[in-house]
């Protein structure tokens, strides 16, 4: 079996809603995905999948939708006050959990065709989760 991780930082700020640490408050993350690709047989030009390829379609989709983006659950109370002030915000059905990004990733990466294998989200040093279905 052959793999190929791609490496890609961006920003972004959350909230854990109902979350009784000091997550449950608005903070932002110099974070870092981890996306691992495998595949049994390379293509023919040696490759699982060309790392440039990998870096123009992860980075336009975390341009798009996550990076200086604030992610918020839509039960947050922030999101009506942030609407209403015409703020951009990224309104998410899930508690934006480092686990939860990593699968918006991670899905984005098979639905553009990328034999994804996990997707691993350095929140902050030390502190890294993943998505493997």
């Amino acid at each position: 079996m052959f793999s190929v991780t791609q490496e890609l930082p961006f920003c972004y700020g959350h909230r854990l809603l109902k979350h009784p640490g000091k997550c449950g408050r608005l903070h932002g993350h110099n974070g870092l995905a981890r996306v691992t690709l495998r595949a049994p047989t390379l293509d023919a030009q040696g490759m699982v999948a060309d790392f440039d390829a990998i870096e123009r379609s992860l980075r336009a989709f975390l341009d798009e939708t996550i990076d200086h983006r604030l992610l918020l659950h839509r039960d947050d109370p922030a999101v009506a006050v942030l609407r209403s002030a015409g703020e951009p915000f990224v309104e998410v059905d899930v508690n934006p959990t480092a686990e939860n990004i990593a699968r918006m990733i991670f899905e984005h990466a098979r639905r553009a065709g990328f034999p994804v294998s996990e997707v691993q989200l350095v929140e902050q040093q030390g502190s890294i989760a993943s998505y493997a279905p």
